[in-house]
């Protein structure tokens, strides 16, 4: 069973959509590694998931992610993009912002980026593999005070959808996670109507599943 045996790698694995999809994985048995700015609450993390495998930093340092995953968990076969932060701000209000825009973007879309570029050798060598973007559906209906993270949001589609038909001969899947409004702390204070963590991630299993399945089969020429 493709979900079952596989090692990996959420980035921004500490809350919300990420510590869904760990909990998820790691109920399949399989190895997860997490990362996270905030060391102590990976901690905590790993006394509740004592299988769990962290990884404290910060994206911008993408290398040393890279290098520990290559020499430590050479089996990785998914990675997971989820990591993400958002500032609200206006423009016009807050002219010196470039600190906030560089950061946004940095995270949001050069690092996923960087890090997908990274880590395919070594996707490539291994069985099942896959990446999969997790976006958001602001870059379809941008939010107003959110200008940066939905453009980011908007590029991570892009490359989602470039880097399947790059993909698509070579054995690995890129999917896409296109959430609604999900109750995270990001949006916490914000709209109504949110959907819990899990319930994204049930979705996102019955079609991850589905779609891998499909991928074998093909392959096997069934």
């Amino acid at each position: 069973m493709i979900t079952v045996g596989n090692t990996v790698l959420i980035t921004g694995g500490s809350s919300g959509i990420g510590l869904a999809l760990e909990k998820r994985f790691l109920a399949f048995n399989n190895k997860v590694i997490i990362t996270g700015r905030d060391k102590a609450k990976l901690e905590q993390i790993k006394n509740e998931f004592p299988e769990i495998t962290i990884f404290a930093g910060d994206l911008s340092d993408e290398n040393s992610l890279v290098l520990y995953v290559e020499r430590q968990h050479s089996n990785l076969n998914i990675l997971i993009n989820n990591a993400a932060v958002q500032y609200n701000f206006n423009f016009i209000d807050e002219p010196n912002s470039n600190h906030k825009i560089d950061y946004e973007i940095s995270t949001n879309s050069t690092a996923p980026v960087k890090l997908t570029s990274l880590l395919l050798p070594l996707l490539l060598k291994n069985k099942n593999s896959a990446v999969i973007n997790v976006s958001n559906g602001l870059f379809i209906a941008p939010k107003k005070s959110a200008s940066v993270y939905c453009a980011t949001k908007s590029a991570i589609h892009s490359f989602s959808k470039t880097l399947r038909y790059q993909l698509e001969e070579k054995g690995i899947k890129a999917f896409e996670l296109i959430p609604a409004l999900v109750e995270t702390p990001m949006t916490a204070g914000r709209g109504k109507l949110k959907i819990a963590p899990d319930e994204l991630v049930d979705e996102f299993f019955k079609n991850f599943i589905l779609i891998m399945l499909r991928f074998i089969l093909v392959k096997l020429n069934y």
